[in-house]
């Protein structure tokens, strides 16, 4: 916007080189799907009418900051609101402000809010859509929610190239959801299709303007070597899938979503459960279709691009937008273990209560090193004891302490005996409950515990401390 052009070879010139570029005939532009950097130029031009200079760090702070309230912070809240509506459908409520609260703090959806990055956002989107599709199955067809829906799947794509795979689950199930006879699946289809035509009009032109052809990407034309290698081929780089790249992505003990997020392990069962459901009506059919297939989806997509890609971030961050698409997978299978009651119950609340520590811990922090070994104890429990984690409302007014940390810490730790005191009170046999969540955290604990801490755990950390944009 400050320069007027879609490049960015000047930026360059003014305020030093960046990563995530292309280059087209010696003219640099972003790499990345367009959506945030357009979405921010509003922001940035009102920060810059109120700002005496664009440069520097305070600057750069404040236009982050709001950047990321405007674009993923505010977005996730509605998108709380759509998960919690759905769920309420299929689950008691009790359950539902357990799971939600879970959600929202012991996810990816909580690291990718506090990014400015696109993962969350593309995740709001996503499910908007499939929000609106399910609506509809429900009520039945509306113009302006065919229209919407179709909107949000555009952006989706305009927000992450790879949410491509996400939308085409939502179309197939958008067909399906929407009752006969096949005049009316034509009519809707239609709507859906006039709402994603601007959207995607914008996007093939900025396609044809930076990289010369409507479906040319920037990833087609990275400037660094070593990351052009892991788009080549296939669909943006997505080939055949890998056994390794799956356990990795799932399990690692670094990022791996099983691990920092283990309550998402009851998902696979909740399928089971969802499968049963799906015996009942058309529309549990095609929910058990929907979110068997999203699975699938993101599972092919994440075993056949390299783990290396995933960089220095919290968790395999391109399966953010499966995640709300398992709550309610993972909510029946709460339930049932819920009204069960004992150790089992309490097992299961464990799993909430873990995911909220290790995964909103890793979330206070948010720049995970890859030569990083023990991600609990070698990285977040001394950059967060020291009062380094990602910028904040204390860090925007200029308050810095090395206490700040642990006054993050220990709100979070409340917020996790909130939402497990919350869920034992459903249960039977409270005091074998309570033992299960004991036992299931201090499992989870020894797991990370079992890891050593490395001397790179401890060169990852001083390297961060000397690099901190925001210094206690």
């Amino acid at each position: 916007m400050e320069y007027g052009s879609l490049n960015l070879n000047q930026t360059l010139r003014d305020y030093g080189y960046v990563g995530d570029l292309s280059v087209r005939d010696g003219i640099y532009y972003p790499s990345k799907a367009p959506l945030i950097s357009f979405a921010a130029v509003p922001i940035y031009a009102i920060l810059r009418a109120f700002s005496k200079s664009t440069h520097g760090e305070s600057f750069e702070l404040r236009l982050v900051y709001f950047s990321r309230l405007f674009l993923t912070v505010l977005p996730t809240l509605g998108l709380l609101f759509l998960i919690s509506r759905f769920l309420q459908a299929y689950l008691p409520h009790p359950f539902v402000h357990g799971l939600v609260a879970t959600y929202a703090l012991g996810t990816l959806g909580l690291s990718y809010s506090l990014l400015l990055m696109s993962h969350q956002t593309t995740a709001v989107l996503l499910f908007c859509t499939f929000y609106l599709l399910w609506k509809g199955q429900h009520s039945g067809f509306r113009l302006l929610r065919c229209l919407l829906a179709g909107a949000t799947a555009a952006l989706a794509v305009t927000a992450e190239y790879t949410a491509s795979l996400g939308v085409a689950v939502l179309l197939i199930y958008g067909w399906k959801a929407t009752p006969p006879p096949l005049a009316l699946k034509l009519k809707a289809f239609a709507a859906a299709t006039l709402g994603a035509a601007p959207f995607l009009a914008a996007l093939m032109l900025y396609h044809r303007l930076c990289f010369g052809h409507p479906l040319q990407t920037g990833y087609l034309h990275l400037n660094d070597a070593a990351y052009a290698g892991w788009h080549q081929g296939g669909f943006l780089g997505i080939g055949l899938p890998h056994a390794d790249a799956l356990a990795l992505s799932l399990f690692s003990p670094l990022r791996g979503l099983f691990i920092l997020s283990p309550v998402l392990l009851l998902s696979l069962p909740g399928m089971w459960r969802l499968r049963g459901l799906a015996k009942t009506s058309a529309e549990s059919r095609s929910l058990y279709f929907v979110t068997l297939t999203m699975m699938l989806a993101y599972a092919y997509f994440t075993s056949s691009f390299s783990y290396a890609s995933w960089g220095w971030t919290t968790g395999p961050r391109h399966l953010t937008g499966l995640t709300p698409f398992l709550l309610l997978p993972v909510g029946l299978q709460l339930q049932q273990l819920i009204g069960k009651g004992g150790w089992r119950a309490g097992a299961a609340i464990g799993l909430c209560i873990a995911s909220i520590l290790v995964t909103g811990t890793a979330s206070l922090v948010n720049y995970i090193p890859d030569s990083a070994t023990n991600l609990v104890f070698g990285v977040l429990v001394p950059l967060v004891r020291h009062g380094y984690t990602a910028p904040t409302v204390a860090s925007l007014l200029g308050f810095s302490s090395p206490y700040l940390g642990i006054v993050l810490g220990c709100c979070l730790g409340i917020a996790a005996l909130l939402v497990g005191a919350q869920l034992i009170l459903r249960c039977g046999k409270r005091s074998q409950a309570v033992l299960g969540v004991l036992g299931s955290v201090a499992i989870i604990a020894l797991v990370f515990s079992a890891c050593p801490v490395s001397a790179q755990d401890s060169q990852a950390v001083q390297n961060l401390e000397r690099s901190w944009i925001h210094r206690p």
